[in-house]
């Protein structure tokens, strides 16, 4: 019986020895890491000590891990951007790029015009910013001979404008008695709405105009019409004891003095869309309706030809002019009778207007001094050595007359011109310094 319970005891204290064994090699082992197998660690040992080389399955595994990690970034990514919204640069991408706004000059040309046509064609690119669309109403001797002219110009001017030359036409009334009417074919800026159909806004000016400075700025009194004005033009005086209209004009006139078509801006839409008040009928007639009849009842009594059918028009329609300041149409009347223009001796002349021929006599120097430099300026030559100092030179030939004796007036907006246009050129082309 002893020895039975002695074997018991001595099997169950092997157990116990077996079990604490088993236990304490377990607690020995490295934890492996949740979910990943025993197998792939890289730096299991074999029983010398020495680290066993990598498997191929181990790079497999590793790969395929940082492949799940790389694409849980990147759709977390693109989930901060969705909800974010597009980038700027894919905004900028998607939004609809803008037509190129042209300006459209229109001008009239007959007889032996040719030369002051091109002239003043020539001061409008020279320093206008956005391109132009030349619209030419001429006889047809003289299409050949525009044709010409433009091919001379060098390519780099002729990138600025495009042209269309048009036939001289009158769609009502007698063709040839509108043609006589005043300057030969002046009267066909009467009939622009009706020929233009497709163009919606349009600066007119006389064969005789030069512009001092970028047709942009004449361009942008469009955008301060309010809703019923349609066209623009400059008072034909400043002073009404000096002035034309109210000393001698035997019909309605705009006014005091009346206005000068010479430079006329124009809402061509809104011309083709409105009823006019006139003096013939009750009821409204729009511009095509109204133009012979005017003509025919007040031909006896007009000068100015086709600028005083305009002056009778608004002077019916007054809320339908915006007039903008002399400096915008700079005449010698503005000069020869002692300095009247207040805003061109404010900020200089900006569109000048030399009527009744004074670029081709020696009665007003200082007018023709700019039709020569600018007709005789070489395209691409340096402006200040090849058409400012030619006109300060000139300048000094005219200071024995009216005009001559202000050359502030004459010479402040274009040298502003001039300094705009080099700028633009040389120090926006060459940019900022950098540093070594």
């Amino acid at each position: 019986m002893r020895i039975h319970c002695k074997l018991l005891a001595s099997l169950l204290c092997l157990g116990g020895v077996l079990i604490l064994y088993l236990f304490l090699g377990n607690a020995e082992e490295e934890p492996h890491v949740k979910g990943t197998p025993k197998a792939n660690a890289l730096q299991a040992t074999s029983g010398h000590g020495r680290a066993r080389p990598p498997t191929p399955g181990h790079f497999r595994a590793m790969q395929d891990q940082k492949a799940q990690r790389h694409s849980k970034k990147k759709n977390k990514k693109m989930s901060e951007m969705k909800a974010k919204g597009p980038s700027l640069r894919e905004q900028e991408k998607k939004r609809p790029t803008m037509p190129e706004e042209w300006m459209h000059l229109a001008v009239v040309t007959c007889g032996d015009r040719l030369e002051e046509t091109v002239t003043m064609l020539k001061s409008a690119i020279l320093f206008s910013k956005k391109r132009i669309k030349f619209h030419i109403f001429a006889e047809d001797s003289l299409k050949t001979e525009f044709e010409s002219k433009f091919k001379e110009w060098p390519s780099a001017a002729s990138r600025k404008y495009e042209y269309n030359i048009y036939p001289i036409t009158f769609s009502v009334g007698n063709a040839e008695e509108w043609k006589k009417l005043f300057k030969p074919c002046a009267a066909q800026r009467l009939f622009l709405p009706m020929i233009l159909k497709d163009v919606d806004s349009l600066l007119y000016v006389d064969t005789d105009v030069l512009f001092l400075r970028p047709l942009d700025d004449i361009w942008a009194f469009l955008h301060q019409f309010n809703d019923t004005q349609l066209a623009a033009m400059a008072p034909e005086h400043e002073i009404p004891k000096i002035g034309w209209y109210s000393r001698f004009a035997r019909h309605p006139f705009y006014g005091t003095t009346g206005v000068n078509s010479g430079v006329m801006l124009m809402n061509l839409t809104r011309i083709r869309k409105t009823q006019f008040k006139n003096n013939m009928i009750p009821a409204g007639l729009t511009w095509e309706e109204m133009l012979h009849p005017l003509y025919q009842k007040y031909k006896n009594y007009i000068t100015w030809g086709d600028q005083d059918l305009l002056n009778i028009i608004f002077y019916f329609n007054p809320e339908n002019l915006y007039v903008f300041p002399c400096q915008w149409n700079y005449r010698p009347d503005h000069c020869m009778y002692g300095s009247n223009c207040k805003s061109a001796e404010d900020d200089g002349v900006s569109v000048l207007h030399g009527n009744r021929g004074v670029y081709h006599d020696d009665k007003q120097p200082a007018f023709k001094a700019f039709y020569e430099v600018i007709r005789d300026y070489p395209f691409e030559d340096n402006l200040f050595q090849s058409m400012y100092y030619p006109l300060q030179t000139k300048f000094l030939e005219s200071v024995h007359t009216l005009c001559g004796r202000i050359p502030q007036v004459f010479l402040k907006q274009i040298e502003k011109t001039m300094k705009r246009i080099y700028e633009r050129r040389v120090i926006v082309h060459v940019g900022p310094r950098v540093r070594d």
